[in-house]
């Protein structure tokens, strides 16, 4: 052990930068999975991650470093700046997750959740969920033993949440939710009983995809994502991954239909983008650098995708771009036209094609679905059944086939449980971000309406990219906003916006 607490920490640098490049490895792999690997590659690629997974718990474990995080806790505040600090806490619990997990747990979860992609992609297109139950059901057993390993104080599911969100917990995120019910379902049987009913002419009708890739690109870039250290391609489910931040990755999906969906695909994994291209560049490959939460996460492609894209002065700025781009359909489309019709409620099966009104009670029903199948209340026979009542008390709906129903996300065939909650928080965090930036530049929409999308990127960029894991998720939002995430901002946006938008009085 070296005595010099300068030469431990830069030990300790060399040690994190080499198992954040191979994490970049690692997910080049998956990306390349998700984009461009032939099916045939599925189970040789299993293996790769498999390894490759367990190289990384290797390092992630290496006994060397217990002692340099020992040493280094324990130095005076004043031995490290801020940013080194949040490296050495990051590694610190980092070490201590990853000590807990036994090899072995460690290969078989990353070689069945390779291999569960494939498993749930061919049971959608199938349409038999019974297909991938047994994959699911060992996901589930992994993932509790896994849970039992790193928190066994703690219920499995709250141990699952707190990989993607820090902190939160069931006893946090259930009263939300369930305000978030009972503000909604009454929202939307408003809406529904207004009788009003946007013209979508102008969303109809056929779409080259050449036109549409035409136009995501322009305003993808419009938003300030860099292709050079970037790049724009298909999948069957639109994300964004990649290496670091000089090689971010997003993704959308064309239908000839329907450029709606693309477009606001491309805005929603660019804003996505924007944060991992915007991250701090003078801690490279260090967890300061890190993205802060999913949640945080998601708040800024929503953000884009709701709070600027699908606002009036976005639009007003755009509308011509769009009717250039497809004339046949746009002849005569005024912006409080394509305002309307891009935000009409419409309760609908899939979750990535729901409106920002009805998205929230999509994240509600699988996370209690995930609450029950973690506590044992339910069991994953059930799920298909349990899915159709729940949409059906919810949004009014059944799914015909499971292929609109239980089966239609890709995160639990990766073994990602405790991950949905994160995109409604992300929401309403968005909504509260958006509130800071009117208050800090009270012409903003006036911007954007011209086009200056410049100053969003760079408040967002000032005031989270750059903040990495300096804070929690609950100090940056008292820093951005003044307070603790509050649930009213985001049923006061929705109330405001679609009570004009539907002409109802929601009080």
């Amino acid at each position: 052990m070296k005595n010099n607490v300068r030469d431990v920490y830069d030990s300790l640098v060399g040690k994190l930068q080499e198992k954040s490049r191979l994490g970049a490895v690692l997910g080049i792999l998956h990306w390349d999975q998700e984009v461009i690997m032939p099916k045939g590659g599925a189970n040789s690629r299993a293996r790769q991650i498999a390894v490759l997974s367990a190289v990384m718990h290797d390092k992630s474990t290496d006994p060397e470093l217990k002692g340099m995080l020992d040493q280094l806790s324990q130095c005076p505040e004043a031995q490290f700046n801020e940013f080194e600090w949040s490296n050495i806490r990051e590694a610190k619990r980092d070490y201590d997750l990853d000590t807990k997990v036994p090899r072995q747990l460690v290969k078989e979860l990353a070689e069945l959740s390779s291999r569960g992609h494939l498993i749930w992609a061919k049971a959608r297109e199938d349409n038999q969920f019974s297909d991938f139950a047994p994959t699911l059901k060992r996901l589930i057993e992994l993932k509790k033993e896994w849970a039992d390993c790193v928190a066994p104080d703690k219920p499995a599911y709250d141990a699952n949440i707190d990989i993607f969100e820090r902190s939160a917990t069931m006893a946090k995120i259930s009263p939300l939710f369930e305000k978030l019910k009972k503000e909604l379902i009454p929202l939307i049987r408003a809406i529904s009983e207004s009788g009003k009913m946007m013209d979508t002419a102008a969303l109809t009708g056929k779409f080259p995809i050449a036109k549409q890739e035409a136009l995501g690109r322009q305003i993808s870039e419009d938003m300030g994502f860099s292709f050079e250290k970037g790049r724009m391609d298909v999948s069957v489910h639109p994300f964004s991954g990649g290496g670091d931040f000089t090689d971010v990755r997003i993704t959308t999906r064309y239908s000839e239909d329907n450029f709606i969906e693309s477009l606001y695909a491309v805005i929603h994994e660019t804003g996505h983008g924007l944060y991992e291209q915007g991250r701090m560049q003078d801690w490279p490959d260090l967890p300061v650098s890190e993205s802060l939460t999913m949640g945080v996460h998601e708040s800024q492609s929503l953000f884009w995708e709701r709070m600027i894209a699908q606002g009036r002065p976005f639009l007003t700025h755009y509308l011509p771009l769009i009717a250039d781009t497809f004339p046949v359909q746009m002849n005569g489309v005024s912006v409080d036209g394509l305002y309307s019709a891009i935000n009409q409620v419409a309760p609908s099966f899939i979750r990535v094609e729901a409106d920002e009104v009805t998205y929230p009670l999509h994240v509600i029903l699988r996370y209690e679905i995930e609450v029950g199948i973690f506590d044992g209340s339910l069991s994953v026979e059930e799920l298909p059944e349990v899915w159709n009542q729940k949409m059906e008390e919810y949004l009014g709906l059944s799914p015909r086939t499971d292929s609109e129903g239980v089966l239609q996300d890709v995160h639990w065939s990766g073994g990602a449980f405790g991950y949905f909650p994160s995109y409604t928080l992300g929401a309403m965090y968005a909504c509260q971000y958006y509130q800071a930036l009117k208050k800090e530049l009270p012409d903003i929409e006036d911007q954007v309406s011209r086009g200056e999308l410049r100053p969003v990127r760079e408040w967002l960029n000032k005031n989270i990219h750059r903040k990495g894991r300096l804070y929690s998720a609950e100090d940056l939002c008292q820093r951005v906003t003044g307070e603790s995430l509050n649930s009213d901002h985001f049923i006061r946006y929705l109330k405001n916006k679609y009570g004009e938008l539907y002409g109802i009085n929601l009080g």
